[in-house]
């Protein structure tokens, strides 16, 4: 079998070849649209002293094209290199029949329980996709096609997942044998086959979007279905609560399997018998390696490829919104975050290719060059995108390019404060292995401190960034209406630059794993110390970088959710355009009707009952809570009750019409007269109302009771989602303990070295236990939306969607630091400091670690997907709450 543990030199060349013609197209892509627009765009001079929807443009089909080009080929080019790297990797030097052995026992043991766990999300899957249709096709308050969305992101989402895990059981042989000849031959092998999944998850998730937008906006129209810009980007962000189950699932999953297994090789292995970490007498030690695969990389890879669509989906509805009436600008906007996701995935290669060190390269030299890629490709990154929104949106909104660099310097910043949280090379890990010292209580003491002292950084990093990213794109004047969803997008679009080069920093993510393995199995296939020497090189390598990926995970997690949380007013408005058509289908006469309380719609009597007809012959209008209330208005409001249509009497209106045509509304009798859709007015028609006119109809405010209860709810949620999957992990660790006890009573001979341990049964125990464990958790995030919404309205799911937002990200941070402080603190002893392997120190240490965990890598990384599953179902489910919430009904 061919061997290139390392590139050659002609591999070199070649691949410089390729990154040359990928800069050429990135060129063309920044250059072509200002050469190929049929109508220049409008400019203004101050965009902040004017709404953002008041220079109306024509569309420049062309700019699309090629934008959407852009996204499309650069989703192909990653999957075509992800090909690439994984031939490479299967050509390289797999090892001695004994590495390939223990190698296979591993894959055999992920494939097993991912074939298990997608049967469990299979049938969860069909369950909710049935539940979706109800909603589109009986109670109209969804889209038709949202079901089907639905099933392609989770399905997407597993795939990229998978190919990942069965790249990494792969690579972990390989990658030994590669460092039996260098270190840098190793860091080879493990980090083309970790940007397998970096390349796949960027590939299949942009490519999903490119799809959805061809079907929706070019293969649609021609069966005689038109569908706005809004209702586009409302219906494909609906398929990333598909990405978003699936990757709570597999992240859940696969944290309570490879903790469990970890948990009871650490405490029965190197507590109780004092046997090395990996040692192949272990009989928990290859579910401990098939652990790693399922939850650090099909797991992390399921969890970045929602946020990597969440992100670009949520800000495309944004961009959208922001450009209320000009459908030009409007498609810019879409079309924005897709064009630099698409420009990302080139350069994150271009910054692949430029990972290279000598074959003599100390640890510091590796971790040189993989900085040296990162921080290439996220210059890159930034030059291009300062060009894509020039030549998109127009010289008016180029600082929105600023908002991107804010991004990319928010994940960048908080990944280095992780790493310095947890590294043993610095103050706060240190001091908490001289913890160690006094036993396993102070260790505990402080992991938990240090974690909770950690999440201040992180939190002023997110605040200053929202408030940066608002500004670049809108100005420092917050308080403006005109320019408040321009400054949303800003946010969104800095989730975007977080995200833009995660086909790079997700390859250095999951590269750790796949060293983790390499270690793994080097010790169980007797390789000489050198070797294992060097795989631990990699394997705090791998260490040092899954610092950073915790950090854009984390900070992405924020980002996206902010820009979801207004993409949720969004499909609220999308909820009341529904429910108007779904009215005006059984009127047979034209004029005014009450809906609810405070909704009511105007029928001209025209046209036929297509979805266009009713769009075109109807309006559907806000009756404002201070207009509601008030008691001069509200006993005549009232009188139309609400248990059918009711057609508002003619008398409430005057003969006479305002200069947009609309009739003037006379306020049920009282002398002033108001009209429609104008500051102050009673009611605001449900197109033209802006995001902060749906936060005053809905009360938004502390204020309001409802709103309040939802942040106490979403708060609550966070710690009862960590509580199950905490005491999941210590119910599997349990039944994996008593198991790896009974195999060293009943075999004795196992530490002789004359029996040999049973690896399947711990990898059953593993198994079964995730299964069963993760439904309960994963249920949580998909049923508190639904319910908080039908109780308490849109402002208690807002509510809830900030308590969620704001404790979890902060106990997220906090329970990824500690668990990593405890677990480097404990390399640092086994480094020989303060008695090294074996001392008191040490297994108190061990202690310290057993307990990190699942804070690092089961309920912490968890929570980043609970924080944006729960903001896609509010999304998804945003219709039926509008129509159908107690609130609606007038019963609450």
């Amino acid at each position: 079998m061919k061997r290139v543990p390392a590139l050659s030199r002609h591999q070199h060349r070649t691949g410089w070849g390729a990154v040359a013609a990928m800069l050429l197209v990135v060129v063309l892509c920044l250059w072509m649209p200002a050469f190929s627009q049929e109508t220049a765009p409008a400019t203004v001079a101050d965009p902040a002293a004017v709404p953002v929807a008041a220079v109306p443009q024509a569309i420049n089909y062309t700019l699309e094209y090629i934008c959407w080009s852009t996204a499309l080929i650069g989703s192909i080019v990653a999957l075509g290199f992800a090909w690439k790297f994984y031939q490479e990797m299967l050509a390289s030097d797999p090892g001695t029949p004994r590495m390939q052995e223990i190698a296979g026992y591993v894959r055999q043991g992920a494939a097993a329980y991912l074939n298990q766990q997608y049967k469990i999300v299979g049938i969860c899957f069909v369950i909710i996709s049935i539940v979706l249709a109800v909603m589109a096709y009986v109670l109209k308050v969804q889209d038709q096609f949202v079901p089907f969305a639905f099933i392609t992101g989770g399905f997407f989402s597993g795939l990229a997942g998978y190919f990942g895990m069965q790249t990494a059981t792969m690579a972990s042989n390989r990658t030994a044998a590669a460092a039996q000849k260098s270190l840098n031959q190793g860091l080879q092998v493990a980090f083309r086959s970790g940007a397998v999944m970096g390349l796949v998850v960027v590939g299949l998730g942009l490519l999903d979007i490119c799809l959805w937008y061809a079907a929706l906006r070019w293969v649609i129209p021609m069966f005689g279905m038109h569908y706005s810009l809004s209702h586009i980007t409302v219906v494909m962000l609906c398929f990333g609560m598909g990405a978003s189950t699936q990757a709570l699932f597999a992240r859940v999953g696969g944290g309570i399997f490879t903790k469990a297994a970890d948990v009871g090789a650490d405490l029965v292995g190197k507590v109780e018998q004092g046997i090395p970490e990996d040692d192949p007498r272990n009989p928990a030690t290859i579910a401990d390696n098939v652990g790693d695969n399922v939850g650090d990389v099909a797991g992390m890879g399921a969890d970045l490829y929602e946020s990597y669509c969440g992100s670009i989906l949520a800000t495309a509805a944004l961009g959208v919104a922001a450009f209320s009436n000009n459908e030009a600008m409007q498609l810019n906007a879409l079309l924005l975050p897709m064009s630099i996701a698409g420009v990302g995935i080139f350069l994150s290669i271009i910054g692949m290719f430029a990972i290279r060190t000598n074959e003599d390269a100390t640890q510091k030299n590796l971790l040189a060059a993989l900085a040296m890629g990162i921080n290439l490709s996220t210059v890159l990154v930034i030059v291009a995108s300062t060009g894509l929104t020039y030549f998109i949106l127009g010289p008016s909104y180029w600082t929105v390019s600023g908002s991107v660099i804010v991004g990319l310097v928010a994940g960048w910043l908080i990944g280095k404060w992780t790493e310095y949280s947890t590294s043993d090379e610095y103050k706060p890990t240190k001091e908490l292995a001289a913890q160690s010292l006094t036993g396993p209580a102070t260790v505990i003491i402080g992991g938990v401190a240090e974690g909770m002292i950690s999440t201040w950084f992180p939190v002023i990093v997110v605040c200053v960034a929202t408030l940066a990213a608002y500004a670049c794109a809108a100005g420092i004047d917050f308080s403006n209406p005109a320019t408040f969803a321009m400054g949303l997008y800003g946010v969104g679009i800095a989730a975007v630059g977080m995200l833009s080069t995660l086909g790079i920093t997700l390859a250095t993510d999951a590269y750790g794993p796949i060293a983790d393995n390499a270690g793994g199995n080097a010790e169980m296939s007797h390789l000489e110390p050198e070797v294992r020497r060097r795989t631990d090189a990699l394997d705090s390598l791998g260490n040092t970088t899954a610092a950073t990926g915790k950090g854009f995970a984390i900070g992405s997690a924020a980002l996206t959710a902010l820009a979801l949380l207004a993409a949720y007013v969004e499909e609220v408005r999308i909820g009341f355009d529904r429910w108007n058509a779904a009215a005006v289908a059984n009127l047979t006469e034209a004029g005014y009707y009450k809906l609810s309380d405070g909704f009511f719609i105007h029928y001209n009597g025209q046209g036929n009952k297509t979805e266009a007809e009713i769009q075109k012959n109807s309006a559907g209008y806000l009756a404002m809570p201070l207009d509601r209330r008030d008691a001069r208005i509200a006993p005549s409001w009232e009188a139309v009750k609400f248990d059918q249509p009711g057609k508002l009497p003619d008398e409430y209106f005057s003969d006479r019409y305002d200069g947009a045509g609309e009739p003037e509304l006379a306020l049920f009798g009282h002398p002033q007269k108001l009209y429609f859709d104008k500051s102050g007015a009673v009611a605001k028609n449900v197109h033209s109302a802006t995001l902060l006119d749906y936060a005053n109809y809905y009360e938004a405010t502390l204020m309001n009771p409802k709103v309040l209860v939802g942040m106490f709810l979403g708060s609550m949620s966070v710690f009862i989602f960590c509580a199950l999957t905490m005491k999941a992990v210590g119910r599997a660790a349990r039944g994996m303990v008593e198991e790896v006890r009974r195999q060293f009573r009943e075999k004795p001979g196992i530490m002789q070295g004359t029996d040999l341990p049973d690896y399947t049964e711990p990898v059953r125990i593993s198994t079964q236990a995730a299964q069963r464990e993760m439904i309960l958790p994963s249920m949580l995030g998909l049923i508190t939306p639904c319910a908080v919404g039908i109780v308490l309205g849109v402002g208690g799911v807002l509510g809830l969607l900030v308590g969620c937002l704001t404790t979890g990200f902060c106990v997220a941070i906090f329970m990824a630091n500690a668990g990593g402080a405890w677990d480097n603190a404990k390399k640092h002893i086994e480094a020989g400091n303060f008695g090294g392997k074996g001392s008191d120190a040490h297994k108190a240490a061990v202690v310290g670690d057993t307990v990190g965990d699942p804070f690092k890598d089961t309920s912490g990384p968890s929570l980043n997907i609970l924080i944006k599953l729960m903001s896609m179902v509010a999304v998804v489910t945003a219709g039926l709450v509008v129509r159908y919430s107690l609130l609606a009904l007038g019963i609450f």
